[in-house]
């Protein structure tokens, strides 16, 4: 990330620009930084300005006390306003939901591309996220980090014994380092549920994705998401899982974002 611009409350925001095309900002998911989508960016870069930065409390950003869902809106502002006024948005599991509240809350958005936002579709589907949230703040207040992605891990449907080999992988300092951020992706889903009201009010075109291989469950949140925004597109991806590979994923974007 090779540049920084400030948000509202003065946080410093890392990200870097990948292409001259149409601006699209990519917002990554929970335990990631901006390097997670560093490999699409430069898929993208040909067609679009792709900019991966680094969401507050990660990476080579800063983070300004106390944390809300409007702050982490206030960056992407930060960011659309240092790139020229207005841009597009590609946003992967909970960075999708984040993307579609900046949208929602009157940015200077002109598309919003989600992959696979964890939301439940259905009103008894947010037990499980609403029990998250409070063991999730539970650990983070008692500094206990590794537990509190273990319990995000958990919450995924990854197995425990995959969770032990993770904690002894060189991966983990860096995702306990960053779990604290696992708050800020759980506000961003605002109780889990889709949220339709939300979507309803979206004044431009949403494409919701999801992959053929992932779970059942996750392509109906991204379809429930297309249907309930007033211009959506549903696409699914054969094959891929929440992991998408980018190559089969920039293509995709790349047509939604250039038209």
């Amino acid at each position: 990330m090779d540049k920084k611009t400030i948000s509202r409350d003065g946080t410093s925001l890392a990200y870097a620009r990948s292409g001259d095309g149409p601006t699209v900002i990519l917002v990554s998911g929970a335990l990631s930084t901006g390097a997670a989508m560093e490999p699409l960016a430069a898929r993208l870069a040909d067609r679009c300005g792709a900019v991966p930065y680094d969401r507050r409390g990660r990476g080579a950003s800063g983070d300004t006390a106390p944390f809300s869902v409007a702050r982490e809106v206030e960056d992407l502002a930060a960011l659309i306003d240092a790139l020229g006024g207005s841009a597009a948005l590609y946003g992967h599991s909970s960075g999708g939901a984040l993307a579609l509240e900046a949208a929602a809350s009157g940015l200077p958005v002109t598309e919003v591309a989600v992959y696979e936002p964890p939301f439940a579709v259905h009103e008894g589907d947010g037990k499980e996220r609403a029990e998250y949230t409070v063991r999730l703040t539970e650990l983070l207040a008692q500094g206990r980090n590794g537990d509190a992605v273990a319990l995000f891990m958990a919450l995924t449907g990854m197995p425990q014994d995959l969770i032990a080999d993770a904690r002894r992988s060189p991966m983990w300092p860096g995702m306990e380092a960053i779990a604290p951020t696992l708050a800020y992706d759980d506000a961003a889903m605002a109780g889990g549920l889709v949220p339709r009201e939300r979507l309803a009010a979206l004044p431009v075109p949403v494409l919701a994705v999801a992959g053929g291989a992932s779970p059942d469950w996750m392509r109906e949140a991204a379809r429930a998401v297309a249907d309930a925004a007033p211009n959506g597109t549903y696409r699914t991806l054969a094959g891929q899982t929440h992991r998408v590979d980018p190559a089969a994923l920039a293509p995709v974007l790349a047509e939604f974002f250039t038209g």
